[in-house]
């Protein structure tokens, strides 16, 4: 039996085990839409902890993250920066959305937007900003998914084949089960992820240098631009502290995110995961390792595609197993996955209930609403395959690049959630502003100062927010006085 076919048999084995988890886990709440869309808001620390989690563990995390170390060097360690801050923005907006939300029936962000500020369009338009960031992020899970595929089975299982069973086995969970088969799938795909990444980054290290701290002293040696700022590449502290801001904040507005927080069960719930979140961090360390450890190892012979470090540091330099590389392609393939079905999720509910529910959809039953979120998992999966079939560039520029579009909320859902006297006419200019600027720095334009795009955005939407304010604050009666005696 070849190895490509031992590896093969163990990927597809682990496929279907998933699969069966996440279709065993529908229930008769699954039929409503509260149900599908939140789980009944009964969502405990556990399982919200591993749904929260499995947006850091993605195919982001096991192939753009040993590749920006691989490529940069310590720049790379901005990750581990934003991630710090998370906690933060779960802390503070996590138990006022989540009562919020409870109070006022909203299941998604255009909801709370929408009715804080009375403006169906408003909500329109923060749902439109929603998938349009989120289809690019779901394309990094699929694109990552037909990367592992090929490079782990030798071309036996081509890219377009392996991104579509990933595909596959991810819109018919969610399809059938909605939050409920996300969350118990995110919990065994988490354990795997978790134990798979910590074995790789030490085995290894441990194979090639003798361990951690002697894979560093070498590159101390021999390569030492990669383990001081700017970094092998020029990044200087501009962008690196920038994108660590767009991250951060523009994290804390992420559709996927807001929704988790409407599924959890309390306040309090939601702040122990907070507590506990940056454990997730910490999980990113022995992946960080190995973008470090193909520094020297392809010293001669550099990667023509950095995302494909781990993937050739497994296959060609460590000499693992067929066994071991079977486990490492599931686990690779849970952290593709398990991000996938969060947003292949929160996509079609956000097409469905906030684009497609003011307009086309006004009249609609509950029954109808949830069929069509079930068929558009499918419809918005499939557009992010076909994209991912372009073999875009690097995963982590693709993220920072939707993580620069979603940050643009940021002023709207503050307005909604602390500052009342924000009219929706100066947040929508804002966000339209900040949108567009950030589009064109980022495709036609280059980013003043070398600084990421989406802060020169934010900065701007913000001015614009202020101007409109004051030129409209002599006819504030333009929407009404928010009731805050709820907020």
């Amino acid at each position: 039996m070849s190895d490509s076919v031992i590896i093969v048999g163990i990927t597809l084995v682990y496929l279907a085990m998933v699969l069966v988890v996440g279709l065993r886990a529908r229930g008769q709440s699954s039929s409503s839409l509260e149900g599908y869309v939140a789980g009944g808001r009964h969502v405990g620390v556990v399982i919200l902890f591993f749904i929260l989690g499995a947006e850091i563990f993605s195919a982001f995390a096991f192939l753009g993250t040993p590749g920006w170390a691989y490529k940069h060097g310590a720049p790379a360690f901005y990750i581990l920066a934003y991630l710090s801050l998370v906690p933060i923005t779960i802390w503070a907006l996590g138990p006022r959305v989540a009562k919020l939300g409870r109070e006022r029936g909203y299941l998604t962000q255009g909801d709370m937007i929408a009715d804080h500020y009375r403006s169906k369009p408003l909500g329109i338009l923060a749902g439109l900003i929603g998938v349009v960031a989120l289809v690019p992020y779901l394309t990094i899970q699929i694109a990552g998914a037909g990367l592992l595929f090929q490079a782990a089975t030798d071309g036996m299982v081509p890219f377009w084949l392996g991104g579509l069973l990933a595909f596959v086995v991810v819109a018919a969970y969610v399809f059938c089960s909605g939050l409920s088969g996300i969350g118990w799938t995110n919990l065994v795909q988490g354990v795997m992820m978790i134990a798979i990444a910590w074995f790789l980054g030490l085995a290894i290290s441990e194979r090639l240098y003798g361990g951690v701290g002697e894979m560093f002293a070498q590159l101390q040696q021999q390569a030492p631009e990669y383990l001081t700022m700017p970094g092998a590449t020029g990044m200087g502290w501009g962008y690196f502290s920038t994108a660590v801001l767009v991250s951060a904040f523009g994290g804390a507005m992420w559709p996927h995110l807001f929704m988790k927080f409407y599924s959890a069960d309390s306040g309090k719930t939601l702040r122990k995961v907070s507590v506990f979140y940056p454990l997730y961090a910490y999980l990113l360390v022995p992946l960080l390792f190995i973008g470090f450890a193909g520094i020297l190892a392809f010293a001669d012979s550099p990667l023509a595609r950095a995302d494909t470090v781990l993937l050739k540091m497994v296959m060609d330099v460590a000499n693992f197993s067929p066994w071991v590389i079977g486990l490492m392609l599931s686990g690779a393939l849970a952290a593709a996955m398990s991000t996938g079905a969060n947003l292949a999720h929160t996509a079609a509910i956000v097409l469905v209930r906030d684009v497609m529910g003011p307009t086309v959809m006004k009249n609609a039953s509950e029954k109808t609403t949830v069929n069509v979120t079930r068929w558009s998992v499918l419809g918005l999966s499939l557009a992010a395959y076909l994209i991912a079939l372009l073999n875009p560039g690097s995963l982590v520029m693709i993220l920072l690049t939707a993580y620069g579009v979603i940050i643009q909320l940021f002023p709207m859902v503050i307005g909604a959630l602390f500052m009342p006297q924000l009219r929706r006419a100066s947040v929508m200019a804002g966000a339209l502003i900040g949108s567009l600027t950030f589009l064109l720095m980022e495709f036609v334009w280059s980013s003043p100062l070398g600084w990421h795009a989406g802060v020169w955005a934010m900065l701007l939407n913000v001015v614009a927010v202020a101007v409109w304010q004051r030129l409209s604050h002599a006819s504030h009666n333009d929407h009404r006085v928010p009731d805050t005696s709820s907020h």
